[in-house]
């Protein structure tokens, strides 16, 4: 048998295993939602990284790299400082925070903060969640898919044969990995909930870290160093050497704002915050920002730099599809066992982002919209039932998005993390922060920030400035303004 297949196998039985493990454990809402906050400070570091890198981490990011060179050195920083800036000022205080208002869901802690605009912020928020996550889960089985049919061409080639004779249906290869790639995230999540997600991002943040060293490591030495790549990049183009991309004046200042921007994401994904409000206690979590800053510098140079050794190795034109590289690299310079824990690192990356946006999603939709708004006296066990539902839903929504879309993995995720960050980083940063902001400036930066990324991608005006510094400026502003504008005093 194939050795990748073997490496695969043995990664899907310990997730599965976890789910059903999980599964006998979880049978309430607060257990399906936040793990009943009983899970060590460690864990909740590593679910929190694994969750927050994506599959744009091992197949856009090397992408990118692979396309547009030294350039993508701005997301690497900007990144790192956002996760820095991210655990720094948000995640200690926030945890503080909820455990004063006893919420389970982001847009839940802000209607108990603000309640003279709550009902409208639960609404809109679990609206917008709702919204760029069916994107970003999209963009995860849309990863799984390429990984999944560059690893296993032959044997996707005839499954598809199987499909087209049994059932009557011409599917491409990809449409299939991303089918396996779903299913398997929806089991787990469906089964266990926050708990099953944790404990496999445990998993999937180890694979993940040990993907992102080793392999640019080996690729460096097998194609000869500096001495040979850097001359190979130089010869595909100049600017690939560039950290400007060769151009000057502003188009280079808006190209390194572009990839600074990343970092502003950090501040208001729902994913990862929903990591610091399951903490047992504000003092755990200094260690785990050690743990999280640990892991995201050599997980970020990493995938960069496989990009820029298959950059100077096959060139820009080797690929149709650069998110192709890292799989196609594991396959080509790794023992066939070894390229299958890589391998399994790449769907990791995409899973354990799926499962924690799933999770999100479902969870807000039962707390904030199905028990304030139509089921009020409903149990804890009826609410986590309806979440296991509601995940099961939203991700075939997500996974009919996926099929249909033509955006590769790196710009829908792009898409998704401005909207998120617009929403609601400008509006968390400022409560947490600043004694003045009141609830309907946050309503308002969360809906301005909301159609600033839209409009902005719709108009194609990304082109010259990237939509998370327009979403998330238009947001600071609206917040800053109608809290000035309309004051409210906070719940205590």
């Amino acid at each position: 048998m194939n050795p990748i297949l073997i490496g695969f196998i043995v990664y899907l039985f310990v997730v599965l295993i976890v789910g059903v493990i999980a599964y006998r454990r979880t049978q309430s809402q607060a257990g399906f939602v936040l793990g009943d906050r009983k899970l060590n400070g460690w864990i909740l570091a590593f679910s929190e990284r694994a969750s927050g890198e994506s599959a744009w981490l091992l197949v856009g990011l090397p992408g990118a790299a692979l396309a547009m060179g030294f350039l993508e050195l701005w997301t690497v920083i900007g990144c790192t400082t956002g996760i820095l800036i991210s655990w720094t000022f948000v995640a200690k205080r926030l945890r503080e925070e909820v455990g004063r208002t006893d919420s389970m869901t982001l847009p839940d802690f802000l209607r108990r903060r603000y309640p003279d605009s709550s009902e409208a912020i639960r609404v809109v928020g679990s609206l917008i969640i709702t919204f760029f996550f069916t994107f970003y889960v999209a963009a995860q089985f849309n990863g799984a898919g390429k990984v999944l049919d560059t690893t296993f061409d032959e044997m996707m080639l005839g499954l598809q044969s199987w499909v087209a004779s049994s059932m009557g249906l011409t599917v491409e290869t990809t449409t299939l990995g991303m089918v396996i790639g779903a299913l398997i995230v929806l089991f787990y999540t469906t089964m266990g909930g926050f708990v099953a997600v944790a404990w496999t991002d445990v998993v999937q943040g180890i694979i993940m870290v040990f993907t992102c060293v080793l392999l640019p490591l080996i690729g460096w030495f097998e194609f000869g160093g500096s001495e040979t790549l850097v001359p190979a990049i130089k010869q595909e183009g100049a600017h690939l050497l560039s950290v400007t991309g060769g151009e000057s004046g502003w188009k280079a200042a808006l190209g390194v704002i572009g990839g600074l921007s990343w970092g502003l994401g950090y501040l208001g994904q729902p994913h990862l915050l929903m990591r610091y409000m399951a903490f047992r206690s504000a003092s755990d979590v200094r260690k785990a920002r050690l743990i999280a800053i640990w892991w995201a510098v050599p997980a970020f140079w990493g995938a960069f730099l496989i990009g820029i050794v298959g950059l100077g190795a096959y060139g820009t034109g080797h690929f149709e599809d650069p998110e192709r590289l890292m799989p196609f690299m594991a396959q080509t310079l790794l023992p066939g066992w070894l390229a299958g824990i890589m391998i399994s690192g790449a769907i990791a990356a995409m899973m354990s982002t799926a499962d924690s946006q799933l999770l999100v999603t479902t969870s807000t939709l039962s707390e904030d919209v199905i028990k304030r708004f139509f089921r009020r006296k409903a149990t804890a066990e009826e609410l986590a039932v309806f979440s296991r539902g509601a995940t099961l839903v939203v991700g075939l929504l997500a996974f009919v998005l996926a099929v249909a879309s033509t955006d590769v993995v790196f710009r829908m995720v792009s898409f998704a993390w401005s909207g998120l960050s617009a929403a609601f980083g400008p509006g968390l940063l400022l409560t947490l922060w600043w004694k003045r902001t009141s609830g309907d400036g946050v309503l308002a930066g969360m809906i301005g920030g909301t159609l600033t990324v839209v409009a902005w991608r719709l108009l194609g005006w990304d082109a010259f400035l990237t939509e998370r510094v327009s979403g998330v400026a238009v947001a600071v502003l609206l917040v800053v303004v109608v809290s000035l504008l309309r004051p409210s005093k906070p719940s205590a």
